[in-house]
C-alpha cells in the first residue's frame, strides 16, 4: 500500500531538439526565428580551434543576425571562468545565446543567461547547503545548445555545474528556466574528438543512464510541501526509465567502437543518440552517488594530468563519475536487485541472474572501462587513504544527488565506497 505521505506525481521535461547529420547548418534559421537581433556564441578554445563555432557564427550572420564569439570557457568551468564570461556578456545587450561545446560551454552559457537577466551572484542560486538556493524570478533569454561531445547531456537539462575553486568542490544550480530552449545535435561535430575524451564523455553518458535508472522511485520519496517547488530530480519514473534503457543498450554496443575508431560514423551517431536519451532521462530522474562523489574528486585534485586534455590539474568529469561507480552499484544493489541485473544485461549484452548478484553490474562496468582505457582507481588521480575524509565531506554536501540515492547515505557507507575505489 502506498504511503500517503509520499509523492504521487512525477515531473518530466525536455527541450525541443533537432538531431541528424547536417543539423548544425540550421542554427542561423533557428536564431532568427526567436526574433533576436543579436546573439552571443559561447565556446572554449579547443572547440573553436576545430572550427565549429565559427561555422555557427557564419550561419547566424547569414540569417541576418549580429553575432559574436566568446571562446574563454574553461574545460571544467570554475566560478572564476564563469564570472569572466558573465563580465564579457554584460558589455552588450544580447537577445540570444548559443552554446557550442561540451558540458563546460553549455553550463557556462546557462550561468551567463541567468546572471545577465537576474541580479545576484552564482552562489546565491547554488543548491543548499553550499549556496543560497534562490530561484530565477522571471524568464531567461532564448538559449540554443549545440553539443560537440557524446557525453554531458547538458543540452537537455536544467542543471549548471560549477567548480568553486575556493571551496575545492563542485556544486550545481538547478531550475527549469535554465533548460535550453532548443538543442541542435549533429553527430559530425564529434568526429574529431580524441580517444581519451571520447571515452570519458561516453562514461558520463553511461553514468547518467545508470544512476537515473537505479535512483529512488519517485513515489518512494516524501511529497513536497509546495507542489510548485518540486525538485528537478524527481527519481526514477516510467518515462525516464525508457530513455535510460535505450541509452544503456547503445553505450554497450557502440562506445568501444567510438573510442577505438573515431571515424566510425555509425558509432558516433549512435553515441550521440545515447547521450540524448540519457540526457532526457537523467535531466528528470536525476543522478545520484557516482556524480555526488565526482564533485569532490574533481574539486580536490592537485596534480593529475589527463591524456588528450589541456595541461592542467584536472580530473575530467567522465573519469570522476566512473571512478567510484563499480563500488557504488555493488552498494546500491540491495535496493533493487532486479533493476541492477537488468542494467547489466542491457550494457553487457548477456543474461544475468540473482546468482551473479551485486558483482554483475560492477563486472560489466569494470570490463568496459578497461577496454576503453579509463583510469583504474582514485590513486590514478593522486588520492590516498588519507584523503578519504575530505572526499566524504564533499559528497555529503551534494544534497541534490543525495536526495535520490536508493539507500540511506552515511559517512560510514561513503568511507567504504571510497576505500574500495582507491
Amino acid at each position: 500500500m502506498r504511503d500517503p505521505n509520499n509523492e504521487s506525481v512525477f515531473t518530466w521535461g525536455a527541450p525541443p531538439l533537432k538531431f541528424g547529420v547536417g543539423a548544425l547548418a540550421e542554427v542561423g534559421l533557428e536564431v532568427a526565428a526567436t526574433g533576436a537581433a543579436s546573439c552571443l556564441v559561447i565556446t572554449d578554445p579547443g572547440v573553436r580551434a576545430a572550427g565549429i563555432p565559427d561555422q555557427v557564427k557564419d550561419h547566424i550572420v547569414a540569417a541576418g543576425v549580429k553575432a559574436e564569439i566568446f571562446d574563454g570557457v574553461a574545460v571544467e568551468p570554475t566560478d572564476e571562468s564563469i564570472e569572466s564570461a558573465i563580465d564579457f556578456a554584460r558589455q552588450a545587450d544580447w537577445d540570444c545565446f548559443v552554446a557550442v561545446g561540451g558540458g563546460s560551454a553549455m553550463d557556462t552559457a546557462k550561468a551567463v543567461n541567468l546572471l545577465t537577466t537576474h541580479p545576484g551572484e552564482l552562489l546565491d542560486y547554488v543548491t543548499p547547503p553550499i549556496g543560497g538556493g534562490s530561484a530565477p524570478t522571471g524568464p531567461l533569454k532564448p538559449m540554443i545548445a549545440i553539443p560537440t561531445t557524446a557525453g554531458t547531456g547538458s543540452e537537455s537539462t536544467t542543471i549548471c555545474v560549477i567548480d568553486f575553486l575556493g571551496l575545492h568542490l563542485k556544486a550545481g544550480i538547478s531550475h527549469a528556466r535554465l533548460r535550453p530552449s532548443l538543442a541542435i545535435i549533429d553527430p559530425l561535430t564529434t568526429v574529431s574528438l580524441p580517444p581519451a575524451v571520447t571515452a570519458a564523455s561516453g562514461m558520463d553518458v553511461l553514468s547518467h543512464a545508470l544512476e537515473s535508472y537505479t535512483s529512488v522511485r519517485f513515489d518512494a520519496k516524501p511529497a513536497p510541501e509546495d507542489p510548485m517547488r518540486r525538485p528537478a530530480f524527481c527519481g526514477s519514473n516510467p518515462i525516464s526509465d525508457v530513455w535510460c534503457e535505450m541509452a544503456l543498450s547503445l553505450v554497450g554496443k557502440y562506445l568501444r567502437r567510438a573510442v577505438m575508431n573515431g571515424r566510425d560514423l555509425e558509432a558516433r551517431h549512435q553515441m550521440m543518440l545515447a547521450s540524448t536519451y540519457a540526457g532526457t532521462g537523467f535531466g528528470n530522474a536525476g543522478t545520484h552517488l557516482p556524480h555526488a562523489n565526482a564533485y569532490p574528486v574533481a574539486g580536490a585534485v592537485k596534480s593529475y594530468q589527463a591524456e588528450d586534455y589541456p595541461p592542467m590539474p584536472m580530473v575530467p568529469h567522465g573519469q570522476a563519475v566512473s571512478s567510484t561507480a563499480a563500488a557504488v552499484f555493488r552498494w546500491t544493489y540491495p535496493a533493487d536487485p532486479g533493476r541492477h541485473l537488468r542494467a547489466a544485461e542491457l550494457l553487457g549484452g548477456q543474461t544475468f541472474t540473482t546468482t551473479d548478484g551485486a558483482d554483475a553490474l560492477a563486472h560489466v562496468l569494470s570490463e568496459l572501462m578497461s577496454d576503453i582505457g579509463m583510469p583504474s582507481g582514485l590513486r590514478s588521480f593522486g588520492y590516498e587513504a588519507s584523503d578519504i575524509d575530505t572526499l566524504v565531506d564533499g559528497t555529503m554536501k551534494q544534497t541534490r544527488q543525495l536526495a535520490v540515492v536508493p539507500r540511506p547515505v552515511t559517512r560510514e557507507s561513503l568511507t567504504q565506497i571510497f576505500t574500495e575505489s582507491l
